[in-house]
């Protein structure tokens, strides 16, 4: 192993570079990963480049931590630190968390990553196809929630956004029961997407099928939103009878009035990430009834960071996923 590694440095809006940095060495507890590939999550790539804070009040200092925000990442474990008994090296492994606030980030050829923020991969999967565990386990952690509210089997569910969370969220709706899918989004090739994962019924937010619903009181048991913007929610809201569940990052008010009320509507926010989601997303993904590989629209070498982060700004791209 050399001395020095390869990273992806965000230096100041609108720039980043790929630099050499000494190798890292796990400290107790942590693991060392080889990463074979890590996926972009759109919204924390274009917030952090566009000096905007991932959530509203928060604040960016730059440089900005060498690999960050990359998180995630799938890999194969290339030395562990003390105290790590779960993982040998050689072991393929995904990052089922992100620990937040940590030294060094995934858009790199190594990372440290505590032991506990790591899952071990089945023998049959390769890393590349799991690189984005982390955000099913986030999904997946939402269905947990609205099943204990009996709002996903034999329900009619929308899902609202078709960006890397709501094309898992399509499938993870028929894997736990829901009588009908429908998707929305404005871009066709999306929507083409969502199709060919399973979603039933696939239209723009503001096709005339979608608004004569409204005219004729024909609402949906739940909705799931995974935009975050404040009038797609409201649209949603008015689309569902019963439950509607926020994933996307909020960052406006949404207006909850008499209408909401008089039906009986649950708004229901995030909850918590949890290894059991993590674990659940992971034996779908073995099991063949969740695929994160369309997820990863183009490949590229972690030098072409900034051309990556321009496909998703045009949105030409879903994920970029990056190969060190």
């Amino acid at each position: 192993m050399t001395n020095t590694m390869q990273a992806i440095q965000i230096k100041g809006p609108g720039e980043a570079a790929l630099i050499e940095t000494p190798m890292p060495t796990p400290d107790a507890g942590e693991v060392l990963v080889r990463v074979e590939a890590v996926n972009t999550c759109p919204q924390w790539d274009l917030h952090i480049l566009g000096n905007e804070p991932m959530f509203p009040g928060g604040t960016i200092e730059y440089p900005y931590p060498i690999g960050q925000p990359g998180h995630e990442m799938a890999g194969v474990v290339a030395a562990t630190g003390p105290g790590v008994e779960g993982f040998d090296t050689g072991m393929k492994v995904a990052a089922w968390r992100d620990p937040g606030k940590v030294r060094q980030g995934c858009y790199a050829q190594y990372v440290p990553f505590e032991e506990a923020h790591l899952i071990a991969l089945p023998d049959e999967l390769e890393p590349r196809e799991c690189a984005s565990l982390e955000l099913a386990m986030c999904v997946q952690a939402s269905f947990d929630q609205l099943n204990g509210f009996n709002a996903v089997r034999d329900c009619r569910v929308i899902i609202c956004g078709l960006g890397p969370a709501g094309l898992i969220a399509v499938q993870l709706a028929q894997v736990h029961g829901a009588s009908d899918v429908m998707a929305l989004d404005p871009l066709p090739a999306r929507r083409d997407m969502a199709a060919r994962l399973g979603a039933a019924k696939v239209f723009a937010p503001d096709d005339p099928e979608i608004l004569s619903l409204l005219d004729r009181g024909d609402l949906w048991t739940t909705g799931i939103d995974c935009t975050g913007l404040a009038p797609a929610l409201q649209h949603l809201m008015a689309l569902c009878s019963k439950y509607v569940h926020v994933f996307g990052v909020l960052r406006d008010p949404v207006q909850f009035g008499l209408p909401e009320y008089r039906k009986g509507l649950a708004l229901i926010g995030y909850d918590r990430h949890t290894r059991k989601a993590a674990e659940t997303a992971l034996s779908l993904v073995a099991d063949g009834r969740l695929d994160l590989k369309p997820l990863a629209t183009h490949r590229l070498p972690l030098a072409d960071y900034l051309e990556g982060i321009d496909l998703l700004r045009s949105r030409q791209a879903i994920k970029i996923q990056f190969l060190p």
